[in-house]
């Protein structure tokens, strides 16, 4: 037996319900429960009753979202019943999809589907009349201006509705039809003919070629043309015969029932019952992998680091409009070594990991108020957070900044601050490929500006590594495939109607990062998010040679950090992270605590630096080159910053021997020696500012030379030269000439520069913009169902008429209001009651008092299902219920 043939016998022969609310209130708890788990939109708020949740599932906000959320079959079985007659039955929507010739796999894949869109409330009825929702319907058949996404435009009866009735007699005749007495048979005469397969096709055997030609163009879709005053012969032919039939002056349509004899039956060029697979480009040994993947996962965590250590002192500042300048994005990318819209997306995911914001008041713009125990009345304020509104009050410009949380991640060990990121990361909602394209407005795209947040890339992402996660161990998916497969499972639908037609040819060119996409083009948007998506796990190191490593396969199911996590924690709130960071820990390199020195004054690190080797070396050489060795240079300058940030010539040879597993060598010693016994020599205060040297030669030499004289030096005595420039100045124009001043106090002390970390106020990450509310768990459906069910049993008890209100509830005095619901609190009797809250809403509510005291009323009320207390001054009115046989009264 087929599965159609099992789907038709598993019905009930009789009609089916004759309303959407009908058909919802005959199902189980279950059924129910899954409506709402899979249309999360119908709960917020929880609908009163069956009725009510009926019609919030047929509005055209939460009909276009479930529609969204159809596979591409699910989609084209709702075009099909779109076009098909209302009611139709499952043969004709079969008939659609198969076509005449029929299809297997479209038999056997519609009974499943079929049941989908009931469970998602899009179709409803019995099996001989199957009902599409009737929004549902107006979004996906054809009218007088578009087509169906199918390609089908309107029929026969639609197209000549405002047609003469001479004109269609005209046509009948022409069409070889006898007259008919009324429009009416007319119509249905020449609906009949276009809908008999073989009739159509003696009819076109007399067509002149060009006429077979126009409806080839037109058969597929879209099947509107244009037309002169005097058409040509061959299109008059057609219309004479009503094969085009008249819409809008100068347009025309081929009729619904003509396009399918001509499709055969097809309501789809090709339906797509099965879901594509995802091919394998590569296979490579698991190992490597993981191995490739841990590399990228150091190469990204050393990124972050630079980024943030490149901004420890204060970063670019903040556009008016917000976000970074492309002058300081291409500063960064410099700094990072990396293209722009590289560093880009390192900037927007240390921005979504919260470890840089602004520093101009994030806490007081968003109205937040960090409650701590010393708090008094005010609320507290720390200094930071009085600095940045001082700067703003002032005008100053605002900076970003490492955040609080940066010091707290930076002392993690490496694969618990990877798993930090990798948790901003999979449920961020901005786009950084976005930045340098256009908005709505034609506005350019920023860096940690606004205007970046797209509710699908979550999703994506997760789908894509789901997909991925699917293949073996070590296989590679090819992306056209993988692409394939997204467009299938989310075929998005355009503002309008979606033309089918072959996919363009997808070349094997690696797509480049960024680039933008257009505003209003959601397809181009989601193709763009699955393609950045495979290209940031790779930099990321989720994968690794285009396979998911093992790391990134235990990814999936981490969830977000939860909102205040500790500073102290790699992963607050979420096990699973604890999981990948331990798979991650094996394939990092464990930091070095030594370097190599060699004869060209330069060390190098064989791998990554345990912490303090790192920042102390990172101030005594200048990077050369990075990569899985970095080269450390060795130079004057660079030694002569050491010095000045209180380091002495003892202490840096002590370092060096210490943490070197070769012999310092001697040019080394010497430079540093050399640094250091010039550095001093000169002092350089505040007067406007000054020089001071004991050794007079050297300030002689210095008055002597003529690039002293933009600084305008003046001796005042034998060991001090005043100038006219600010000591920075001046000490900068002395180290151009060759020397090495210090800067001292106003006591005469060395003033030693070490680096001023900045860092933000206190803040939280930036939140995702959802994509819809949140799926809702098994206690809310159970509840939502619950309350559902309570109040569809209270909305449908019958009340008894009163002549003061025929059909509704009547306004009652106090005392027999009282009187009435203490006689029901008596006879155990449930009642309805008009209510009045606090905030003024007013509702009815059916229930059974079980004590009547003190100005309120206490029972149990049907409509919410639970036992309430009101307040007998807010009951407007009160009436008892209409008797009816078999105890069809509720009950507690």
């Amino acid at each position: 037996m087929s599965a159609e043939q099992q789907h038709r016998d598993g019905q009930a022969a009789d009609p089916g319900p004759r309303s959407l609310a009908q058909a919802l209130r005959e199902r189980d708890d279950a059924s129910l429960g899954a409506l709402l788990r899979s249309r999360p939109d119908l709960l917020h708020p929880v609908p009163t009753d069956v009725t009510q949740l009926a019609t919030r599932a047929g509005t055209r906000a939460s009909v276009l979202r479930a529609l969204e959320h159809l596979d591409r079959f699910a989609l084209q079985a709702a075009e099909a019943l779109a076009v098909a007659p209302d009611p139709a039955s499952y043969q004709e929507l079969l008939d659609l999809l198969a076509g005449d010739d029929g299809d297997e796999e479209v038999a056997g894949a519609l009974p499943a589907t079929v049941a989908l869109l009931r469970e998602r409330a899009l179709v409803w009825g019995g099996e001989d009349r199957l009902r599409l929702v009737r929004t549902a319907r107006e979004l996906l058949a054809p009218s007088a201006s578009h087509s169906s996404p199918t390609g089908l435009g309107p029929s026969v009866a639609e197209a000549t509705s405002g047609m003469s009735p001479g004109r269609i007699q005209a046509i009948l005749t022409a069409a070889g039809l006898p007259h008919t007495h009324d429009t009416v048979s007319a119509v249905a005469a020449l609906s009949g003919l276009f809908a008999d397969r073989e009739r159509v096709a003696e009819l076109l055997e007399g067509a002149p070629e060009a006429s077979r030609e126009v409806l080839t163009r037109l058969v597929w879709g879209p099947p509107y043309g244009q037309v002169t005053a005097e058409p040509a012969a061959h299109l008059r032919w057609l219309l004479d015969r009503g094969l085009l039939l008249p819409t809008t002056p100068g347009t025309v349509v081929l009729p619904r029932e003509a396009a399918l004899s001509l499709r055969g039956g097809r309501a789809h060029r090709v339906p797509e019952p099965t879901r594509p697979r995802v091919a394998v480009a590569a296979e490579r040994k698991p190992q490597v992998v993981d191995a490739a993947a841990g590399g990228q996962a150091l190469a990204a965590l050393d990124t972050v680091e630079e980024l943030l250590r490149s901004w420890d002192e204060g970063g670019p500042a903040v556009l008016r409009a917000g976000g970074l300048s492309i002058r300081d994005l291409k500063r960064t990318a410099t700094v990072l070594e990396v293209p722009e819209p590289v560093a880009a997306f390192w900037v927007e995911l240390a921005y979504a990991a919260g470890l840089i914001a602004s520093d101009g008041g994030y806490v007081e713009e968003h109205h937040e108020r960090h409650d701590r125990p010393d708090a008094d009345a005010e609320g507290y304020e720390d200094e930071e957070t009085r600095d940045a509104r001082t700067r703003r009050r002032s005008g100053e410009a605002e900076h970003y900044a490492p955040t609080p949380e940066y010091d707290a991640w930076r002392d993690l060990p490496p694969a618990e601050r990877w798993a930090w990121l990798l948790e901003a990361w999979l449920p961020g909602t901005r786009a950084p490929g976005l930045i340098g394209g256009r908005d709505g407005r034609d506005r350019t795209l920023s860096a940690l500006g606004p205007g970046l947040d797209r509710s699908p890339a979550p999703e994506v992402r997760r789908r894509v590594l789901e997909l991925m996660a699917g293949l073996e161990p070590g296989q590679a998916p090819d992306p056209a495939t993988l692409l394939e497969r997204l467009r299938w499972e989310r075929p998005l639908r355009s503002a309008g109607p979606r033309r089918e037609q072959p996919e363009p040819p997808r070349t094997g060119v690696r797509p480049a990062y960024g680039g933008g996409v257009a505003a209003n083009d959601p397809e181009a948007l989601r193709t763009k998010l699955t393609e950045w998506a495979l290209l940031e796990a790779e930099m990321l190191g989720v994968t690794g040679r285009g396979a998911l490593a093992t790391h990134g396969r235990a990814l999936l199911g981490v969830e977000g950090r939860s909102e205040g996590a500790g500073a102290g924690t790699a992963a607050a709130g979420s096990a699973r992270a604890a999981v990948v960071a331990a798979l991650l820990a094996p394939l990092l390199p464990e930091p070095l605590d030594h370097v190599l020195l060699q004869a060209d004054l330069t060390a190098v690190a064989p791998g990554p630096l345990v912490r303090p080797l790192a920042e102390a070396l990172g101030v005594l050489a200048d990077v050369e080159s990075k990569g899985g060795a970095t080269v450390y240079r060795f130079t004057p300058g660079s030694v002569r910053r050491a010095l000045d940030a209180g380091r002495s010539a003892t202490e840096l040879h002590a370092f060096l021997d210490r943490h070197s597993r070769t012999p310092v060598p001697q040019p080394l010693t010497y430079l540093i020696d050399d640094v250091a016994r010039r550095h001093g020599l000169l002092r350089v205060g505040a007067a406007s500012s000054y020089v001071r040297c004991d050794d007079e030669s050297v300030l002689d030499e210095i008055l002597a030379d003529r690039r002293a004289t933009a600084l305008r030096l003046r001796r005042l005595a034998p060991t001090v030269v005043a100038a006219q420039a600010d000591p920075r100045t001046l000490i900068e124009g002395l180290r151009a000439m060759g020397f090495a001043p210090a800067a001292e106090s106003a006591e005469g002390d060395v003033m030693i520069a070490r680096p001023h970390a900045h860092r933000t106020p206190p803040r939280t990450p930036p939140a995702p913009v959802p994509d819809g509310p949140p799926a809702p768990d098994t206690t809310l459906l159970t509840a939502a169902v619950r309350a559902v069910r309570a109040g569809d049993r209270a909305a449908t008890a019958p009340r008894k008429e009163t002549p003061q209100a025929p059909g509704g509830l009547p306004r009652t005095s106090p005392a027999d209001t009282l009187a009435t619901v203490q006689a029901a609190a008596m006879t155990g009797e449930s009642v309805w009651i008009g209510h009045v809250n606090a905030e003024g809403a007013a509702s009815q509510r059916l229930l059974a008092p079980l004590r009547v005291e003190g100005g309120y009323v206490t029972g149990y009320d049907h409509t919410a299902d639970e036992v309430r207390t009101y307040a007998l001054h807010r009951i407007t009115g009160v009436a008892e219920l209409a008797d009816e046989p078999d105890g069809a009264e509720p009950t507690r």
